[in-house]
């Protein structure tokens, strides 16, 4: 069993990797600013309340844990902007903090900054919404500080272009800088088989200090 404290436990993508660890045996604890919104109950999910934005807290959060896993997001493209790069930089600062004792830390990444088939990146595409953009640039802002980072072993997981909730198939495949599209172009992965993936990757890690992605 390992010990696994998710920021972001009330989202999307994070109640997914809640339930997918808890599938697993693993112990969770979801670190939330309302625990109250937390709605699934576990013989192994502990809720806490934290702020993945103060290091301090972060640091609380992590103590004793195997892993920590931030799923954070920002909803609009405005609230990105103002989440997601402090967020990184939060958390780095405060596992540090715990020196050797800190646990790993695995994040949710974005698709924007993956290169696609014409060597050009997904956030280069014409016609994308501001909103999107911000969403994907935040993102890239991120990946950008934990590519300096050294001394916490961190792994960044990219989603396909397009993820949401769907089915859990178990299937999925690999890339690290480049977009997985499937033999119609198309780059899609559901929610639940993202979970999978960064479940595996927790239970048999293979890209420290790495950023890679996953899609069908």
């Amino acid at each position: 069993m390992t010990s696994i404290a998710v920021f972001g436990a009330n989202g999307t993508i994070g109640s997914a990797i809640v339930r997918e660890a808890l599938r697993r045996g693993h112990h969770v604890t979801a670190v939330v600013r309302d625990p109250a919104k937390v709605a699934e109950r576990h013989v192994h999910l502990t809720v806490t309340t934290g702020d993945v934005l103060d290091p301090r807290s972060v640091t609380a959060a992590a103590k004793d844990q195997d892993v920590v896993v931030s799923a954070v997001g920002g909803g609009d493209g405005p609230g990105h902007l103002a989440t997601i790069l402090p967020a990184a930089e939060a958390l780095t600062e405060g596992l540090r903090t715990l020196g050797a004792q800190a646990p790993r830390l695995i994040t949710v990444g974005g698709a924007g900054s993956l290169r696609t088939s014409d060597g050009k990146q997904v956030w280069d595409a014409p016609g994308l919404p501001d909103f999107i953009l911000q969403i994907m640039h935040a993102h890239g802002d991120a990946l950008d500080h934990y590519r300096t980072v050294t001394d916490v072993d961190w792994t960044n997981i990219s989603p396909a272009a397009k993820i949401a909730p769907g089915h859990r198939t178990g299937f999925y495949r690999t890339a690290l800088d480049d977009l997985v599209t499937d033999e119609h172009g198309n780059s899609t992965i559901s929610v639940e088989d993202y979970a999978v993936a960064l479940l595996d990757e927790i239970e048999r890690p293979r890209h420290h200090h790495q950023r890679f992605t996953v899609g069908y």
